[in-house]
């Protein structure tokens, strides 16, 4: 019988294990070690910006004149010039650190109770954050020193501190509880112990990998700090799911009363099938991203192309050839209650809730196709009021954290201090009357003569208003006929050019992702009914997704719940990283339910039938893998920065829907409506190349030991 990729991939490496098991074991080695000796490439100002912020930042860069790291430290008392001696004080603290320039005199409020000191950190703003530390030291012991007064600290470096120590702790949170959190479901899905650790220890295994890689690849990409975060969400729950579709199936086969052999060449056969059909797709969809004109995309797209290839490899290869080798020891460590599987009874177990859930749907789908779809609507109706914004640092932390505090106490006393817009201007002579006398109209500007750039600083006390302003009318009445070029750079300029860059990326990577997701669908089961199904599917999915998170995160519905509050705006990047992560995942369970349908509908069944028996037969995988993605996800949910926990909640929250009202409500009934036009294959389709979704039929195998390992000569 001819056999497909998969199979043919499954059935080599089982009998090939030792070769399959430790040249991944070597891969793996070799790729981490490399890749953590070479270390990771962070991306610059300049690269992760987009429009006239981005260009301002160039031109510095271009010219040598990267800037300092800027801090601002405000000094309160109850009383007006009750501060005097506390600045005094910290004035010469500051400077015998050695680090700072630029310290300037305390600048008193009109209120005569407040005073700001601004300063610029020594050396490459980049790396400010590494020795920042003797300045916060400094700032500590004044503030200990004198307790009638209050002091608050912002700046550049002292943030990138606070977040490079947020992130590390964020990260081995993530990891140290989204591990247990599969560990625990899978050992009650398995109901034995090396069950449950098999596709952790893959998972694990392909995202330490993908690490070396990826930092590899960041010498010739440059990647954002939240890259690894990304890689490692998305890795170790495809990676997990990936596997347990792949042992769900092996382990049903041999429930049914298959041998070790026969039972994993149907398992690579069809579930290894569905592995590499899906990974495929994730990958392509992922690939999406490059189009949205951004760097930070285009670092997540090789970070979870890199994982999601490397995952979905070790599933079709590695993890046949420990399945040989273990055979009936992967029940090993079985744990009394929870290992209930018998020989014969596992499939209608397995299958006989969803069976129940499953009765109405295909009796009145009508009702549960309508109703599923306003369920979804009503979830999704708060995107129609998204707004997005790259959130600043002070809102990634929480109103109540010590930055955001300090931020809101030093803008409300010194209106544009902490954020004020940075003009960067290029000319052919810098020194030429016209320009000249154009940058004498401004405060605060510095010339570079050999450079023919200057720079100047402008407050932004109204924020947006404020910029387009500058942008619209005030530069362009200063500088139109001098020959120079002025781009406006800074907090508020670099959120609202990035915002305007994703708007007009986001079409182009929508219809590229629809497009993929249409063909490999058309591909895989040879009906454009089935394609744009799962369009349909996965956009409903995404809205009610964005809806969720609008409500949570920019209206603050129920935040506090899960530890977060409303910050009136989602992280402007989220809102297309969620959409392709979603078509990606999506297929998942689309390809995984709908091909168990289509093999059941090849042997013969009507598509009512057919659509019962795949449901039923795919229910337990599908849930024990949306239950580990909501669960990594909710993980992410739970950290510290608002962009994080938009994203954990947000994916959970559409794996979450996607598992159960999509592909156990909206899907059958939907595919029961339209009977056996779902499998239709258009005249000018016909010559297509087919998957084949039956399933195989036995064949003669090598001899099986006692434990159900196959046994070679």
């Amino acid at each position: 019988m001819r056999r497909n990729l998969a199979a043919r991939i499954g059935v080599w490496s089982a009998h090939h294990r030792k070769t399959a098991i430790l040249g991944w074991l070597l891969f793996v080695v070799l790729a981490a070690g490399i890749g953590g000796a070479s270390g990771m490439v962070e991306m610059t100002d300049a690269e992760n910006g987009a429009g006239d912020s981005a260009r301002a930042e160039q031109i510095l860069s271009d010219a040598g004149l990267s800037h300092r790291a800027g801090e601002l430290v405000m000094v309160s008392s109850a009383r007006p010039d009750g501060w005097k001696t506390a600045a005094r004080e910290l004035t010469t603290a500051l400077g015998k650190t050695g680090e700072v320039t630029g310290l300037k005199a305390p600048v008193a409020a009109e209120n005569g109770k407040d005073a700001l000191i601004t300063f610029e950190m020594k050396g490459d703003a980049a790396t400010a954050s590494d020795r920042v530390q003797p300045v916060l030291d400094a700032v500590e012991g004044v503030r200990k020193g004198q307790p009638d007064v209050t002091v608050h600290q912002f700046g550049d470096a002292s943030a990138g501190k606070w977040l490079g120590d947020l992130l590390s702790d964020d990260f081995k949170k993530a990891e140290f509880t989204a591990v247990p959190l599969a560990l625990g479901i899978l050992l009650v899905a398995f109901g034995a112990v090396v069950a449950a650790l098999l596709p952790v220890g893959l998972a694990l295994t392909a995202c330490m990998a993908a690490f070396g890689l990826l930092s590899l690849a960041s010498h010739q990409l440059h990647l954002f700090q939240t890259t690894y975060s990304v890689m490692f969400l998305m890795g170790f729950a495809v990676g997990v799911d990936y596997c347990l579709f792949y042992l769900r199936r092996e382990r049903d086969e041999r429930a049914a009363g298959r041998d070790a052999e026969t039972a994993l060449r149907i398992a690579a056969a069809t579930s290894g099938r569905s592995v590499l059909v899906s990974g495929l797709t994730v990958m392509v969809a992922m690939a999406g991203m490059f189009l949205s004109g951004l760097l930070l995309f285009k670092g997540f797209a090789v970070a979870t192309i890199i994982v999601v290839f490397i995952a979905m490899m070790g599933s079709v290869t590695v993890l046949p050839a420990l399945l040989s080798w273990l055979g009936d020891r992967i029940d090993a460590g079985r744990v009394p209650l929870l290992n209930r599987r018998s020989k014969r009874g596992a499939k209608k177990e397995s299958g006989r809730i969803a069976g129940k859930l499953l009765r109405p749907v295909l009796s009145r789908p009508k009702f549960f196709a309508a109703a599923s779809v306003v369920v979804l609507l009503v979830l999704a109706a708060p995107a129609l009021g998204m707004k997005t914004e790259s959130l600043g640092l002070e809102k990634q932390f929480g109103s109540q954290s010590e930055l955001a505090v300090a931020y809101r106490h030093i803008s409300e006393t010194f209106p544009g201090g902490p954020a004020p817009a940075q003009v960067v201007v290029e000319a052919d002579d810098i020194e030429a009357p016209a320009v000249r006398k154009a940058l004498d109209g401004f405060d605060k500007v510095t010339v570079h003569r050999a450079q023919n750039v200057a720079e100047m600083e402008v407050p932004m006390e109204r924020g947006k208003a404020d910029l387009t302003e500058l942008r619209e009318h005030r530069l362009p009445a200063a500088f139109d006929g001098t020959g120079a070029r002025a781009y406006v750079t800074g907090e508020t300029a670099g959120s609202v050019d990035f915002t305007a860059q994703l708007k007009s990326g986001i079409a182009p990577v929508f219809l590229f992702i629809a497009a993929v997701t249409f063909l490999v669908m058309l591909f895989c089961f040879r009906s454009y009914v089935i394609a744009v199904t799962a369009i349909l599917l996965n956009l409903l999915s995404v809205a009610a997704a964005y809806g969720v998170m609008v409500a949570v995160f920019q209206h603050g519905w129920g935040a506090s719940l899960i530890g977060s509050e409303g910050v009136g705006a989602i992280e402007s990047w989220m809102p297309l990283f969620v959409l392709v992560v979603l078509f990606g995942l999506s297929m998942d369970y689309h390809v995984f339910v709908v091909s168990r349908i289509r093999e059941a509908h090849g042997r013969g069944l009507a598509t009512p039938a057919a659509i019962d028996e795949g449901i039923r037969r795919t229910a337990g995988a599908v849930t024990g893998a949306a239950v580990i993605m909501v669960a990594v996800f909710a993980v992410f949910g739970t950290l510290s920065m608002q962009d994080m926990q938009q994203m954990g909640v947000g994916l959970a929250v559409a794996v979450l829907l996607d598992a159960t009202i999509v592909r156990m409500v909206l899907l059958p009934s939907v595919m029961a409506l339209l009977g056996e036009r779902n499998w239709r294959t258009p005249r000018g389709l016909s010559r297509l190349p087919a998957l084949d979704h039956s399933e195989p039929e036995p064949e003669p195998g090598p001899a099986v030991d006692p434990v159900g390992s196959v046994r070679h000569g």
